[in-house]
């Protein structure tokens, strides 16, 4: 194809002339402002996830630094549009419908416009896409035209996605805007540059460049920037709102229709603005990021209407004294054009990266819309549609809050152009609704979403859960069974003696193994068979590691201590055995195990009950009935079983108990504010506050010993135990043995990880090796401690 080839025009279905309004601000050109002495730069000027800060309170930053970074995929970083001091980050003036703040940078202006270095990079043709998508990515570029979509992520399209048509947008159809118009007439050849890095980026079969045919002078500087290149054509076509939009514009210069719900990558096409690509000729060729864009200034409240290029983050006021505000004339401004535009309630908010233009209107220029009147029905909002919708229906909708209705009459294929709203004689303002709906949708939509999410996560739990309570039961099964396989093996053992040498299947004296098996430990031969088993486990654990490690001779001359150490424990657990076995029986405390046990079997007896009832409900069957009469009386009888001791509850003395409760609330404030000033010895204020903590605290226990002293209740008798010292050096070596027991294991398992997924061994061996010395170290200073009490 040739620059000269003709291009089809084709038309889209609706659609509105309103009055243009253009001709005010085109006059002067491209005029530049006066450094600001203050930005406030929202970290949300796109579409996505706001940036996050990089920078702090009281920090210099030069112009084009990065001051916040992207938070996501779908997000843009933050560049200083000029050199300055940060002054705060908080809650903002942001510019929005709604007029509530937004998080910010504020920047003080030092006047200097220093800039940071600067990478250009004229030989792009050498670099590969991914680089260049990068580059567009960390110079925070977002669409300049629109809703502010990350250009990048834009470009960046699916591997099915071939692109073979890249549409620049130069229609600017709003009434009132030029900023695409002046940055056509001006900078044409920067434009055509932002082409053809996007040409190299995405490799398209032709590049069209749509513009209105009011646009004269803008239409005559694009063809001579373009010149002769063949991959680029400028397709004029009629004036016709609202042909700016990417779908519209698509289908007047190809006849093709993006399909409802997709992208125009799925037709393997990608539009751009004309505000986007001077953003890329400058963040590819001079290395700056976008931190600057052109505005319209306009409205008859003006008396300089005009285009400025503004720094991103100048205040709305300062723009439009530049322009000659009259205040006194002023009605309403609005933010973009009046089809599309929002009315703002300060002008004390910044422009942002999609601000293309401030309409300083008079009440004469933008009058109060007439109250809304009933809908009759005349059907001229459907035909103004652009995306072929049923207006009307959409609004009756919207009214009822039937989104599932909604959403099957594709309310989100309105561009919210507002042309229905334009041409309703009954004044309804359509697209109001349309956005509020919207809204809801998505808001209704997110929280299904969390719910789908944590619905997913609760089955995901209950799962693992019944895996683990399978292996587990498993486990115990197999515990089981080896414990029975053990304890037949030992009792078969035991029987071998008692069998006479001629008959050899008679059966084992179980009544004398019963006899000889104790029925219960007491203290003293539970802590001497403990010292007899630690002693012989530590010899086991000595001799294995011998068996690994023959040559040691520490190992070699720890053995005889330690099989003397396991049979003098052995010896003295066998003579309490034996002592204690001489005395008679103690009786049973009354209200102990027997009592316990009686307790929670009429607890279960019970709780069965109260679950057959419920399953049964209000109208039990017969064997339902008989079912719960049963239990009933199991359960009766159970509680008729237990102990009156057992069952007793002891008196309850409320002052003691509250006295005892504020005593440990002012115990534990005094400790919590002692460890403050622990980290903060010089905060006087800590200080004072522990002073009068502690004064509460003896108040709590004064109270505390009145209480007991006028208590009704006698105190309940308190036997003293002689505990034995602890042993802090014996804590400590038994602390170290099982931490590097546990340590040894985790190197065990990650060289078996390593073997098992083939990986490289090396790193793992030597942690393996490292901890194995570590437990050896901690073993032998356990034994050889243990050895000294002996000994001692």
């Amino acid at each position: 194809m040739t620059a000269a080839s003709p291009i089809r025009i084709w038309d889209i279905p609706g659609g509105i002339h309103p009055e243009e309004n253009k001709h005010q601000s085109t006059a002067h050109g491209i005029e530049s402002v006066p450094l600001p002495s203050q930005l406030i730069l929202p970290l949300q000027q796109h579409l996505g996830a706001r940036a996050e800060p990089t920078v702090e309170i009281g920090e210099r930053v030069l112009k084009g630094q990065l001051i916040a970074e992207a938070s996501g995929m779908i997000s843009c970083p933050l560049h200083a549009p000029t050199s300055g001091t940060v002054t705060a980050i908080g809650p903002a003036p942001y510019p929005h419908a709604s007029g509530l703040e937004e998080w910010a940078i504020t920047l003080d202006v030092d006047g200097q416009d220093q800039w940071c270095e600067l990478s250009p990079m004229s030989d792009y043709q050498s670099l590969e896409p991914a680089t260049l998508l990068e580059v567009i990515r960390q110079a925070g570029i977002s669409g300049l035209g629109g809703a502010g979509f990350p250009t990048s992520v834009k470009l960046k399209a699916r591997p099915e996605q071939k692109i073979h048509t890249l549409i620049v947008n130069g229609t600017e159809c709003e009434p009132y805007i030029t900023a695409d118009d002046s940055a056509m007439r001006y900078h044409a050849e920067q434009i055509v540059a932002g082409i053809e890095i996007l040409q190299h980026i995405l490799h398209p079969e032709q590049v069209l460049i749509g513009i209105e045919d009011n646009k004269p002078e803008a239409i005559a500087a694009m063809r001579k920037a373009v010149g002769t290149r063949d991959s680029m054509q400028v397709v004029v076509f009629p004036t016709k709102y609202p042909s700016g939009g990417e779908k519209q514009l698509i289908q007047i210069l190809t006849g093709k229709e993006v399909p409802s719900g997709g992208l125009p990558a799925d037709i393997g096409m990608v539009c751009q603005n004309i505000g986007t690509l001077l953003a890329i000729h400058d963040a590819v060729l001079l290395g700056q990021p976008l931190i600057k864009r052109i505005t319209t200034l306009t409205g008859d409240a003006l008396s300089h209407p005009t285009n400025v290029e503004a720094l991103i983050g100048t205040r709305i006021s300062h723009l439009l004294e530049f322009a000659g505000l009259q205040p006194e004339r002023l009605y309403r401004l609005v933010m973009g054009g009046p089809m599309m535009g929002f009315t703002l309630q300060s002008m004390a908010a910044p422009i942002i990266k999609t601000s293309n233009c401030l309409l300083a209107g008079t009440q004469e220029e933008l009058p109060p819309p007439p109250p809304a009147q009933p809908c009759i029905r005349c059907g001229l909002c459907a035909e103004a549609c652009p995306a072929e919708l049923l207006p009307q229906q959409l609004h009756f909708f919207a009214l009822g809050k039937e989104y599932d209705q909604l959403k099957r009459q594709n309310l989100f294929d309105c561009i919210e152009c507002g042309a229905c709203s334009y041409v309703c004689p009954s004044s309804i303002p359509l697209v109001q609704y349309y956005r509020a709906a919207k809204s809801d949708i998505r808001a209704l939509d997110l929280q299904q979403h969390k719910s789908d999410h944590s619905k997913q996560r609760f089955e995901h739990r209950q799962e693992r859960l019944q895996r683990e309570a399978e292996q587990k039961e498993r486990d115990r099964q197999a515990r089981a069974e080896k414990a029975a396989r053990l304890k037949a093996a030992k009792e078969a053992e035991a029987a071998k003696p008692s069998a006479t040498e001629n008959d050899s299947s008679v059966e084992p004296d179980v009544a004398r193994l019963q006899a000889q098996k104790p029925s219960g430990l007491s203290p003293e031969q539970k802590q001497a068979k403990i010292a007899a088993a630690t002693a012989q486990m530590a010899l086991k654990k000595a001799q294995k590691q011998l068996a690994a490690n023959p040559d040691n001779t520490d190992l070699q001359a720890q053995i005889p201590t330690l099989e003397q150490a396991a049979r003098d424990a052995q010896t003295a657990f066998d003579q309490v055995q034996g002592d204690l076995a001489t005395q008679p029986a103690a009786e049973p405390a009354a209200g102990g195990d027997d009592a316990k046990k009686l307790k929670i079997e009429a607890a279960m007896l019970r709780a069965n009950l109260k679950k057959a009832e419920r399953a049964a409900g209000d109208s039990p069957s017969a064997e339902q009935q008989a079912e719960i009469d049963k239990l009933r009386s199991e359960a009766e009888a159970a509680y008729a079983r237990v102990p009156a001791a057992a069952t007793s509850k002891k008196p309850i003395d409320e002052n003691l108990k509250k006295a005892k409760l504020d005593l440990a609330m002012a115990r534990a404030a005094v400790k919590k504010t002692e460890r403050e000033i622990d980290s903060s010895p010089d905060d006087e204020d800590l200080k004072a506050q522990l002073a009068a903590q502690q004064q509460v605290f003896n108040a709590a226990e004064k109270a505390l010993h009145e209480a007991e002293s006028n208590s009704p209740i006698p105190p309940p008798e308190r036997n003293k135990v002689d505990k034995k010292p602890v042993d802090e050096t014996l804590r400590e070596l038994k602390t170290n043995l099982a931490t590097t027991k546990a340590d040894f294991k985790r190197a065990e398992r990650e060289l078996q990880a390593a073997i098992d997924a083939e990986t490289d061994t090396a790193p793992a061996q030597d942690q393996l090796t490292a901890t194995r010395a570590k437990l050896d170290a901690a073993a032998k200073a356990f034994a050889e401690y243990m050895a000294s009490k002996e000994t001692n």
